[in-house]
């Protein structure tokens, strides 16, 4: 049951985000699975009118619960400085999740208010800043 109540909540907040693609960068399954979602994970596209610290900002004052996705660009934590490592590449999907990542959680016991109340501070938090820029 929560698995199922996991993945109608992930659906309910695709459908619901889809209109903003334009702005949110929302998830995929990978073809040929069918993951029981832990989270909703959103990254706020580099040409969006916001970022991603307004929007959890917003999020957050209308009590909806977010994270930021762990560690991001690990090369950029606290930790690595004065230390010794190698990278491929300049890291820019890693500086991405840093920047612009974050999630918002599909709890089992979340009903379809739950989510509409999610999705209505999403659309209204995009009006305005729509509207602003």
């Amino acid at each position: 049951g929560f698995i199922a109540a996991r993945r109608a909540n992930f659906g309910w907040l695709y459908d619901g985000l889809k209109p903003l693609e334009d702005v949110l960068l929302l998830p995929e399954a990978t073809d040929g699975s069918n993951p029981s979602w832990f989270g909703f994970p959103i990254t706020v596209r580099d040409d969006a009118s916001f970022t991603r610290d307004a929007l959890v900002r917003r999020l957050n004052a209308n009590r909806i619960g977010t994270r930021y996705l762990f560690g991001g660009n690990l090369v950029r934590q606290p930790y690595m400085s004065g230390r010794n490592f190698r990278t491929v590449g300049g890291l820019a999907n890693a500086q991405t999740v840093l920047e612009r990542t974050f999630w918002i959680g599909v709890y089992p016991g979340l009903g379809e208010a739950h989510i509409g109340h999610v999705l209505d501070v999403f659309n209204g938090f995009a009006g305005d800043k729509r509207k602003a820029g």
